[in-house]
């Protein structure tokens, strides 16, 4: 048995220290090596962090695993929990190859314009005037032309028209018309002053809310009056005044009667064409291939709209209140300008035609009734589902998600045909005007 190593203690009581590079020895009389001081270690290089991809691909995995197995806790913060529903919405964007946010319904994207597939051409307009038939694009221009052809037969209806039409700004509008209509007020009640006869063009009231709209100098030119240059009382020149005429005060009920039509005039609007077409029996009733004209967002919009899909991570982030919900169904509401319905009836034909998506429900019960061979019989208009679709003046297309497009399915009032049955009176099947029916199409 070997005697144990013993350290040698100075007289002070403490352990013998050498010098540097001494050697020790122990009481076996063996010599230990000197301890090497430790060398310090080399700094570590920052860890690079994983590239996109990698990040891509696990948030992936992650996502693939939750979907697998349940979570035990998700995240507590509402930063941590933001975080991950962006990790995974991006995740989900990577899978698919759509930079599209997942649980955003996509708008369906439209057709280019020419195909062959499209259910109608596009969006089509009525001038009042001549009855032309426009595109959208060409409906300010024809009305113009049409306005400004009107004045050589109606100068006075013309240039009423122009005001209406020409000047955007309908409170301006109504400005300037109060004003012109005061001025002839005058003129009637006061018929022996010549003061109320004249007009001064530089006055002050006559050019911030006449003179700036289109169509009043025409106006007052087409009722009689005329520009005169009258001198001013100690001012050395003369001045541009609208005088009327001895014969337009002579007839006071005409310019009572033009007053009446510059008050109550509306602005001259193309009207929507409802391009009626029936179809066959189609198995393709419900399949809308919609061109751009129905899509209402502008470049600009669309930019919004990108927004408003990268908003979706943060609305599924956090519960969203009534008053969320409500501006976010009045985004979706304004996101289609006109929609296109189609009506099948009891033997399969249907009815299509084109509407605003903010008119009423009731303009599609009243173009379906015009469709009518028997138009004086109540009837039914059912949405997806059966749902009945009321007649309601109130209640618009894409408040009851009929845009941009929708198929419903016509039938006969149920207790109206029950009279009708009991009577032995069997109703014909075919209930569209025999003239739609000649020229019936292929869908």
């Amino acid at each position: 048995m070997k005697p144990p190593c013993l350290t040698l203690v100075d007289s002070t009581g403490g352990a013998s220290r050498s010098g540097k590079g001494a050697k020790s020895i122990s009481p076996c009389g063996r010599e230990k090596a000197p301890r090497e001081k430790p060398s310090k270690p080399a700094l570590r290089q920052p860890r690079q962090g994983p590239t996109d991809e990698a990040q891509m691909a696990a948030a992936a995995a992650l996502a693939r695993l939750e979907q697998k197995q349940p979570r035990a806790r998700g995240p507590t913060s509402q930063e941590s929990i933001r975080s991950q529903v962006r990790k995974e919405l991006q995740a989900e964007a990577t899978v698919s190859g759509s930079p599209e946010a997942p649980g955003t319904n996509p708008a369906p994207k439209p057709k280019e314009e020419g195909s062959t597939h499209l259910a109608v051409p596009g969006v089509y307009f009525t001038c009042p005037l001549t009855g032309a038939i426009l595109r959208k694009d060409q409906r300010d221009a024809c009305i113009r032309e049409a306005i400004l052809s009107h004045f050589s037969t109606d100068p006075v209806a013309a240039s009423i028209m122009k005001i209406h039409t020409f000047n955007k700004d309908r409170d301006r509008v109504k400005l300037g018309v109060d004003t012109i209509a005061r001025y002839l007020d005058n003129i009637h009640l006061h018929p022996e002053e010549e003061k109320y006869r004249k007009i001064k063009l530089q006055n002050k009231v006559f050019q911030e809310r006449i003179n700036c709209l289109e169509g009043t100098h025409e106006f007052f030119e087409a009722i009689g009056f005329q520009k005169v240059l009258l001198p001013i009382p100690d001012q050395e020149g003369p001045e541009e005044f609208y005088v009327l005429s001895e014969a337009a005060l002579a007839q006071p009920q005409s310019l009572e009667q033009h007053k009446e039509q510059l008050l109550h005039a509306e602005p001259v609007r193309a009207t929507l064409a409802r391009q009626r077409l029936v179809f066959r029996p189609s198995p393709l009733a419900s399949h809308f291939d919609l061109p751009a004209d129905f899509f209402s967002l502008t470049a600009e919009e669309l930019k919004r709209e990108q927004r408003l899909r990268s908003e979706a991570v943060e609305r599924m982030s956090v519960l969203r209140t009534k008053a969320m919900r409500e501006r976010e169904e009045q985004r979706e509401m304004r996101k289609y300008t006109y929609t296109l319905l189609r009506v099948r009836f009891p033997d399969g034909c249907l009815l299509q035609g084109t509407f605003y998506a903010r008119e009423r429900v009731a303009a599609l019960y009243a173009f379906v009734r015009e469709a009518l061979l028997i138009d004086w019989l109540p009837f039914e208009l059912l949405a997806l589902g059966g749902q009945k679709l009321l007649e309601d003046e109130n209640l618009a297309f894409n408040e009851c998600g009929l845009v941009p497009s929708a198929l419903l399915t016509f039938s006969w009032d149920a207790a109206v045909l029950a009279d009708i049955r009991a009577a032995g009176v069997q109703p014909d099947s075919s209930v569209l005007k025999p003239e739609l029916l000649s020229a019936i199409k292929k869908l």
